[in-house]
């Protein structure tokens, strides 16, 4: 009897635990398409040079945020050649979070491309928003 007791207490308290929890659709609700620059390496903050310059070698994504705008950053890591760009998909905001989606192109067969490795990378700038920001 007492083991009885013992385990159904001990399934209210896990279902009580689990019950707290939940799972936070980031992309639910209307999206709002966002405006954005694409920042040319040139025009960079110095801060942001140095951090993709230390990630460069692998894929990454960060934001980096100034005083009056948020920088999405997206780079796909070390390529065995040169002619790679990435490609803007979606900027969107919905109401929990700002959502990227980018896609790495690769070169054209009929451009003669270094043979150099490269480091492709896009990094948009947009108003600021107190918001996550979902790469996809």
């Amino acid at each position: 009897m007492k083991k009885l007791i013992y385990c159904i207490c001990m399934g209210l308290a896990i279902l009580g635990i689990l019950g707290g929890c939940s799972v936070t659709d980031m992309k639910k609700g209307e999206q709002t398409a966002l405006d954005y620059t694409v920042v040319p390496q040139e025009d960079l903050p110095e801060e942001i040079l140095n951090l993709v310059e230390e990630k460069k070698e692998n894929d990454f994504q960060m934001t980096y945020q100034d005083e009056n705008y948020l920088y999405l950053i997206r780079g796909y890591g070390m390529q065995e050649q040169g002619g790679y760009s990435v490609q803007v998909e979606e900027l969107s905001m919905g109401d929990t979070a700002i959502t990227l989606k980018t896609n790495l192109l690769g070169p054209s067969k009929e451009d003669k491309q270094s043979q150099e490795p490269s480091y492709p990378y896009i990094v948009l700038k947009i108003e600021y928003r107190d918001m996550p920001v979902q790469f996809q």
